[in-house]
């Protein structure tokens, strides 16, 4: 007795497998998201059906927004400003533009690269488009691009971060005000939907970093030559 009823339940166990499977297909059962990575457990065409409906699953939302904490590595180097694929690092009117794509599954937290002053924190709608936004590449990638370019003054000069996002989107947070010191690695906004940040930066700065290396906010070293001590 002790046997059938055992077997019943394993079959039992079987049949609510199965069944969350094929409610669940084609993408993963609850009973073994947890233990898939990221990319895995939330397949992109997936995520992208919840961005059509602006609905999402609460356990991506929470892997989406966490901040964990940062430490940055000794030294003046440049930090990265946001976790991402490096994607261009294109030189145009004395100035390096360093950009960095943020997949679906990276922190969404940007972080100062160098200690500074802030001196703007500038907003630029669709209507930017129309100006330089048509010759860079990473603007041109936005149909109606919407940033948040964040100036900061070190010793050795200024240096910005631009988050951008779409309209559609348009939802960046900075938690900067103009005329704040801030530290190298520190917190300085958060793109909710974002998928470009761009560090800009001296030229003649020595690039530590290449096209398709992966970098880490406030962690991972890009550039020497244009920080403060």
């Amino acid at each position: 007795m002790t046997i059938l009823v055992l077997q019943i339940v394993i079959l039992c166990l079987v049949a609510a497998a199965i069944v969350l499977w094929a409610f669940y297909f084609p993408y993963p059962s609850p009973l073994i998201r947890r233990w898939l990575p990221p990319r895995k457990r939330w397949p992109e065409t997936q995520i992208r059906t919840w961005l059509k409906r602006g609905e999402f699953q609460r356990a991506f939302l929470r892997h989406f927004y966490s901040d964990p904490e940062r430490i940055a590595p000794p030294g003046n180097a440049m930090l990265a400003p946001a976790d991402g694929l490096v994607t261009g690092a294109q030189v145009q009117g004395g100035v390096r533009y360093l950009v960095i794509a943020l997949s679906f599954w990276d922190m969404h937290v940007q972080r100062s690269p160098v200690s500074g002053r802030v001196l703007a924190v500038e907003s630029h709608g669709d209507g930017f488009m129309d100006g330089e936004g048509r010759e860079f590449a990473f603007l041109r990638e936005k149909s109606c691009p919407v940033q948040k370019r964040l100036v900061i003054g070190t010793s050795a000069g200024q240096v910005a971060v631009r988050l951008i996002t779409s309209l559609a989107a348009r939802r960046i947070e900075t938690w900067i005000q103009e005329g704040e010191e801030i530290k190298r690695g520190q917190r300085i906004g958060r793109i909710l939907l974002g998928s470009t940040v761009v560090l800009e930066l001296p030229a003649a700065v020595n690039l530590l970093v290449h096209t398709g290396d992966r970098v880490w906010a406030g962690e991972t070293a890009v550039a020497e030559g244009a920080t403060c001590p």
